[in-house]
Order: structure tokens, then sequence, then C-alpha cells
């Protein structure tokens, strides 16, 4: 019995998956928004009525993506502020580490970057939860390191979102720049280390 029951838990999960990666290769070109119930199941090659055996709509179809998008990014994101290594060091490891993620999960970061600020509420307020607790993460991180001293926690927090906009920001940079030659890569990697530059320099100085 418990094996039968592990072979259909199984195949749900199986098919839980093929509607997520069908969503998202089909929001390659559209909003979720306008993305349709009979398309995902099309693509699927089931019936429409077993999508409601996963999912209670497209937004929740939606924030199941944007948990796989993110969720999986919690320890990456607090590796890219490690207070290991000088300055410079950690703007090349984050550098380096936002480039591979956007090299191996393009859709993902597409998906993202569209939906942040689009027109599913439920996605935009899953999107928002997750980028607070990167914001958090980060923050712990940054108070680890001795020249956070005299850092109240409103700045630390502050400091923290500056990152994770900037990370959002390089990633999009990169995302635009993959079918791009070779040296539109190289001017956004020598951007983004300026822009990271910015925030050491002003992050240094400020309790001045």
């Amino acid at each position: 019995m418990s094996h039968t029951l592990g072979i259909r838990q199984a195949q749900k999960q199986k098919t839980r998956q093929a509607f997520l990666d069908a969503a998202l290769a089909l929001l390659e070109e559209q909003s979720l928004s306008s993305l349709g119930l009979r398309e995902v199941t099309r693509a699927v090659g089931v019936a429409p009525t077993a999508f409601y055996r996963h999912f209670r709509s497209t937004a929740d179809l939606g924030v199941a993506l944007v948990d796989e998008a993110l969720g999986s990014l919690h320890p990456m994101v607090r590796t890219t502020v490690s207070t290991a290594g000088g300055s410079e060091e950690r703007i090349v490891r984050a550098i380096d580490l936002i480039s591979h993620h956007v090299d191996t999960h393009p859709a993902h970061v597409r998906f993202i970057a569209r939906e942040r600020h689009g027109g599913v509420q439920p996605v935009r307020e899953a999107i928002r939860a997750q980028l607070e607790r990167f914001a958090e993460e980060v923050k712990a991180e940054l108070a680890k390191d001795p020249q956070a001293a005299g850092w109240n926690d409103d700045d630390l927090l502050m400091l923290a979102h500056l990152y994770v906009d900037q990370m959002l920001i390089t990633a999009s940079l990169f995302l635009e720049a993959q079918e791009a030659p070779a040296e539109e890569r190289q001017r956004v990697t020598r951007l983004a280390r300026r822009q990271l530059r910015l925030i050491t320099v002003g992050r240094s100085h400020w309790l001045d």
C-alpha cells in the first residue's frame, strides 16, 4: 500500500513540475497576467481539469514559480556579501556568482525581472517577500564585518537592500547581454564592478 502511495506521490510531483516547466517556457514570450490556463495544460498534454489538482489558479502557479526561482538562492545571496577576502575579491566573487546564475537559469531570471512589477498581485507580493528575506540575510552577513561596528539596524538593513537591488540590476544586465557580443558582457562586468565599488566606498564613509 505504502509503495503504491509513493508511486502516486512521485507521479503527482512529476506532473506538478511539468506544469511549472511548461509555464516557465511559455512565459519567455509573455507576462503571467496574459498566460491562459489552457495554454499550460495543452503544453503539458493533460485536460484543463488536471491543473486544479496542483494549483488553484495561474496566480498560484506563479507563486510556485517564485519559490522555485528564488527559494534556493538564499545561500548564494549570502555568499555574495560574505566577509571572506578583501573588498575587491568580494566584488569579483559576487559578480561571478550572479553571472553564473544567469547563465544557468535565464528563464527564472527573466520571469522575476518581468513579474516583480507585473500585474499579478500575489506574485508581486511573493517576490517582495523573498527579497525582504534576502535583505535580512544580507544584513546578518554584513553585521559580522568589523566595518559594521557602530552601524544601527536600520542603516544596515538599508545597505542590505542596496546590495540586493544591485544584484537584481546586475542579473538583468547580464540577461540582456546573453545574446550580445562578448564585448557587451565585458562592459556589463565592468559596470557592475564600478557600481559595487561605489556602494563599498559609500559604506566605508557612512559614519564619517
